[in-house]
């Protein structure tokens, strides 16, 4: 088996997700903010829950591990507005269309949920915190640039916290058949709910390249050890 192949460079892409009254996630792959310049890093920030059990006679206290209590997903992306990218529209028609893909809007309560998808990185969230930063500006105080710090925090559905929960329960094996638009970190997500298992799943069914999947073909997810 060859090298597993990166591909071409790939941006980091905001999408639209609507939810179902059954808890699934579904992404609309028409309501989608593609940025023109990747963040330099991002941060990926679990919180980790522990129950504190004493036994009778026990000195001290002994912590378990309960459970991921949240997570979280920040970064920042540069808007320009000076021509150097290949998007020519101003900074503000840019951050009006990714706040129609996010849902912002000061009248309303509620946020669509996003997918976030960069190379391997994959997170269904919503946005919980924007903040603009205004760096470059025309004589006449329109901006040319800004930097947009986003955090986003993780949804789970009722059927992914029941999931969760049940930690007892069997791992299966699964046998996926690929449809168009599909990705390997994708699907590792949506079955381990971790995208980064994508290597391991890519050389048990012999991947020479992740990016390379065909609609149709049949991968195998087996349980995890």
């Amino acid at each position: 088996m060859g090298l597993i192949s990166l591909g071409e460079k790939e941006l980091l892409e905001i999408t639209a997700c609507s939810v179902s009254a059954d808890g699934t996630v579904s992404p609309d792959e028409g309501d989608k903010y593609t940025v023109e310049i990747n963040p330099s890093d991002y941060k990926w920030d679990r919180q980790i829950s522990f129950s504190e059990d004493k036994s009778i006679g026990s000195i001290g206290n002994t912590k378990k591990f309960d459970r991921v209590s949240g997570e979280s997903v920040s970064f920042s992306i540069m808007i320009d507005g000076t021509g150097a990218t290949l998007n020519s529209d101003s900074v503000n028609d840019q951050l009006d269309a990714l706040y129609e893909v996010l849902g912002y809007d000061g009248s309303e309560h509620e946020l669509k949920h996003s997918r976030l998808n960069w190379g391997t990185m994959v997170f269904y969230g919503r946005m919980s915190s924007i903040d603009v930063d205004y760096q470059l500006f025309k004589p006449s105080g329109e901006p040319l640039r800004a930097k947009v710090s986003l955090k986003f925090d993780r949804f789970m559905t009722t059927k992914e916290e029941n999931q969760e929960a049940n930690r007892s329960s069997p791992d299966l094996t699964h046998m996926v058949e690929v449809k168009a638009g599909d990705t390997l970190p994708l699907l590792c997500y949506q079955i381990y709910k971790d995208s980064r298992y994508y290597t391991d799943i890519a050389r048990i069914n012999n991947l020479d390249n992740f990016r390379q999947l065909q609609p149709g073909q049949t991968l195998i997810f087996p349980p995890l050890s």
